[in-house]
């Protein structure tokens, strides 16, 4: 029964990784009933949230229009234009900042009625290594607190500094009744 079990843990490992490892061209092709080995190549088809995505595909006629969706990962659609290489349709979308990880699926429609899909990989940090990576700056406020004197709060800066100055007039008035003998 272990033996059993240990097989089928790595049968399963063994097949995920093999779907993990499938290229993202010839994924979920419908030819809309037109039928070949039709598909879409994403390149890269792995990216960061911000990154530019090529879409290139051989599946449309010559005289197609050819559009395309990337709605999924919220870059909405995109149009294709014929290419001189080896009569590709190519277009580009880019990967909205605000993009989670995750895999999301990309659509390319014909005019003649064929679609194809591919699926984009969204990851935290890009694996491609052919580009040298742009640095991210960070934007906005630091959430520290009540704020400082530049923070984007107003009511929150007044109110701190009128609680500095009521704490400054009391401890000075504190101060100079001691400094008369008054008593405390």
């Amino acid at each position: 029964m272990r033996t059993a079990r240990l097989l089928t843990g790595t049968a399963l490992a063994v097949a995920s990784a093999a779907l993990c490892a499938a290229p993202a061209y010839g994924a979920g092709v419908d030819t809309g009933g037109a039928g070949g080995a039709e598909a879409i190549e994403l390149y890269p088809a792995t990216v960061a949230p911000g990154a530019e995505v090529t879409v290139n595909t051989a599946s449309c006629e010559a005289d197609d229009a050819v559009s395309g969706d990337a709605g999924a990962v919220g870059a909405g659609r995109f149009t294709l234009i014929p290419s001189a290489h080896e009569q590709d349709a190519v277009g580009r979308f880019e990967v909205p900042p605000s993009a989670q990880p995750g895999t999301y699926e990309i659509v390319v429609r014909c005019s003649s009625g064929a679609r194809m899909t591919g699926d984009l990989v969204v990851t935290l940090t890009s694996t491609q290594e052919s580009r040298p990576q742009t640095p991210v700056h960070p934007r906005g406020s630091v959430k520290t607190g009540v704020g400082g004197a530049l923070g984007p709060d107003p009511v929150q800066t007044a109110a701190g500094v009128a609680a500095l100055a009521v704490a400054a007039a009391g401890g000075t008035w504190l101060l100079h009744r001691r400094a008369r003998g008054d008593g405390i």
